[in-house]
């Protein structure tokens, strides 16, 4: 069974038999502008024109496997599709019409699709391998993987910087205040990823700005807020945070968010929130205005400085309030930097490159991604087997975007590599 990704990719490449088009009602067609190709919501090609039986339309296109498909999608109830003027189908097995009421031709494209082309779609499309083309891919060319990898570093830049464009919208386009609750939020890696969220959306960033000249202030707005210091307590040092935080509570009038949602179990102690909040804390202080001086860093080793951090000496024993353990200093490790650059740094300048109309900022993305040393993990191991070069992160981003969102949802059509192994499988 094909898919509809299959008919886009035949019709934007005009690959099928073109001579004596006709509807399924025996109507005379031709095909004058194809229309450009919309993959958002909406009919499927938009600004087409095809002349039928003599008059000249102009409108957007359809398409679907079989006609009843419209009915599936309920385009029969969106005003949206009553500008459609032709229905494209694999198969017709229904008469469709508009909301409005007005039945739309239907131009089939089941006996006018080169069988090569179909053929070698049904061999991407419908394999099983780690991604389709694994048995295939050494036909492919080098200029072909690399366009597959700009074109999916791409969208990854966008699909990580989304988060952050959100969180700048509700802060009022605040970069600063925005900024915080973004990085905050990888400070938890995956397990406690919302709780810091939280946690830094509970916290007004000017709050902080007013307390920023003293660690132990930070620390009891962070840990306060957390909710962590809602016990009794043994050691000096939470004593301390927890008095500062009564004062400071009852002065910005705040509300810390539930300890429930803190999460310990199965992490490293070295990834306790505990330890994360401390650092975040240290970073803040360290870091007056944090974008600020991020977007004015021109070298990528002034930004790995920012997060050379050293933590109150209470937690150069402790892992936790009120539990010693052996002495280590908590900093940032070079991978979890390198994490952090690639999770939040990187995809900031390109967004904020993006909104402010600025490539400057687009390219010091990029090039801070090819000067961060390649991430190690079984999906990277896989494409080295199949002979891609990685060298950096920008080929790692780029790859582990590919096979989650290319490969895995099969979207070969969509893939420089794809439509490169089509044309010659």
């Amino acid at each position: 069974m094909i898919k509809e990704d299959f008919l886009h990719y035949i019709w934007k490449l005009k690959k099928f038999d073109l001579s004596n088009l006709k509807t399924s009602d025996k109507t005379s067609i031709s095909i004058i502008d194809f229309g450009v190709h919309n993959k958002d919501s909406g009919p499927d090609f938009f600004n087409a024109k095809v002349k039928i039986e003599g008059t000249i339309w102009v409108g957007n296109i359809e398409m679907h496997v079989k006609s009843s498909d419209w009915i599936k999608h309920n385009h029969q109830f969106d005003k949206a599709y009553n500008n459609v003027i032709l229905h494209v189908v694999y198969e017709d097995d229904l008469n469709i019409k508009t909301e409005s009421g007005i039945t739309i031709p239907t131009l089939v494209l089941k006996n006018r699709i080169y069988k090569n082309d179909l053929k070698n779609y049904k061999l991407l499309r419908f394999n099983k391998d780690w991604i389709s083309c694994e048995k295939l891919f050494d036909s492919s060319s080098i200029f072909s993987r690399t366009s597959a990898s700009e074109k999916a570093l791409t969208d990854r830049l966008l699909s990580k910087s989304e988060k952050l464009k959100d969180i700048l919208s509700n802060k009022g386009m605040d970069w600063d205040s925005a900024f915080i609750v973004f990085l905050a939020r990888y400070f938890g890696l995956k397990v406690n990823a919302d709780a810091f969220e939280m946690l830094a959306h509970s916290l007004d960033y000017k709050i902080l700005l007013k307390e920023k000249d003293q660690l132990i202030k930070l620390e009891a707005l962070l840990f306060g807020q957390s909710g962590l210091l809602h016990r009794d307590f043994k050691d000096e040092y939470p004593n301390i945070l927890k008095e500062e935080y009564s004062h400071l509570r009852k002065k910005y009038k705040l509300n810390p968010i539930p300890v429930s949602i803190w999460k310990f179990s199965k992490l490293r102690p070295a990834n306790f929130p505990t330890i994360r909040i401390a650092q975040l804390a240290k970073l803040l202080y360290k870091n007056k205005r944090f974008f600020s001086e991020i977007i004015n860093s021109n070298k990528i080793d002034e930004i790995k400085n920012i997060f050379d951090v050293k933590l109150s000496d209470y937690w150069i024993n402790h892992y936790l309030f009120d539990e010693t353990s052996k002495i280590r200093n908590k900093t940032l490790g070079k991978s979890a930097i390198n994490i952090i650059l690639i999770n939040t740094i990187v995809p900031a300048l390109f967004l904020y490159g993006l909104l402010e109309n600025n490539e400057g900022f687009k390219r010091k993305a990029i090039d801070f991604l090819l000067k961060i040393p390649p991430e190690n993990n079984s999906v990277i191991n896989k494409w080295k087997d199949l002979g891609f070069s990685v060298s950096s992160a920008f080929d790692t981003q780029a790859l582990l975007e590919l096979k989650q969102n290319y490969c895995n949802n099969y979207k070969c059509l969509d893939c420089p590599i794809g439509n490169d192994l089509m044309k010659i499988i």
